[in-house]
């Protein structure tokens, strides 16, 4: 599987991107009206609870405006923070903070939603069970929303497609799933493969097949319960499908080993944080 790579030259490029989209064509012409060089400090606070990330792509957003701008960072990545917490400090000119500032929400608050909505599944589901993110992502941000999932004590799926074999429900219905499952098996070449089923049927047919996961979708309980039993002994479990903070809990106590969920990274919240001049 492939490893989430945040490095400084990864994240000073997706701020600069994100800048000049912000600031294409023609800067910005309101903060333009402030007095020059008139120096200000302000705190960057938390407006709820919330697990806070992407400090350092706020930090680049001032900087690549103004490399005189000092952000001292109050609390790390991944940390837990109440609401009114200070998370950090910015010290330079007001013209170019104002600049910066909403790009530098943008993400904090787009990566701090995700990882907090994935501690509460996390929470919910305890220790023997990992909850683990999907593919369903903004396009082009799939490695910092991954990471956002990490830093919410969440688990990455397969990054791409070639990842791992993940034999689902269409492929079934266009083929044979006896035949999928042994023709990966035949090309896995040392990737995982993990199969879809959803229902006990399908999984009787490949019971013995030498694969690694078996994804349980959209299963009720009652069901869910029977296939981690006849499974658990050969393979990995999984379950997904429309699980949300109300049935998490009692899907984790079905015995699965993880629970995927598409909601961490499609439609988390962003959290709510501020300047306070």
């Amino acid at each position: 599987m492939s490893k989430i790579q945040l490095s400084e030259n990864f994240i000073r490029n997706t701020v600069k991107l994100a800048l000049n989209e912000d600031l294409f064509p023609s800067g910005d012409i309101t903060s333009n009206l402030v007095e020059k060089g008139k120096v200000i400090k302000v705190k960057l606070l938390s407006n709820q609870n919330a697990i806070i990330g992407g400090l350092k792509f706020a930090k680049y957003a001032f900087t690549l405006i103004d490399s005189k701008i000092k952000f001292i960072i109050k609390k790390k990545d991944g940390t837990q923070v109440k609401k009114g917490s200070l998370v950090a400090t910015i010290e330079g000119d007001a013209k170019n903070i104002l600049i910066a500032e909403r790009v530098a929400l943008n993400f904090l608050s787009h990566i701090s939603g995700i990882a907090t909505k994935t501690n509460q599944f996390v929470n919910l589901a305890g220790k023997k069970c990992k909850i683990c993110c999907t593919r369903k992502t903004i396009p082009n941000l799939r490695v910092i929303q991954k990471y956002a999932v990490k830093l919410g004590g969440g688990t990455n799926h397969r990054f791409n497609l070639s990842d791992e074999f993940l034999i689902k429900d269409n492929h079934i219905a266009s083929s044979n799933i006896r035949e999928l499952v042994s023709r990966a098996i035949k090309n896995k070449r040392g990737k995982k493969i993990t199969v879809e089923v959803d229902n006990l049927n399908q999984l009787k047919k490949i019971m013995g097949f030498k694969f690694n996961t078996v994804l349980f979708d959209n299963m009720s309980i009652t069901n869910l319960r029977k296939g981690v039993k006849l499974a658990k002994k050969h393979y990995e479990t999984e379950a997904s499908g429309n699980i949300n903070l109300k049935t998490v809990k009692n899907v984790a106590k079905t015995g699965v080993n993880r629970i995927s969920v598409g909601s961490i990274t499609q439609s988390a919240a962003a959290i709510d944080l501020k300047l306070e001049f």
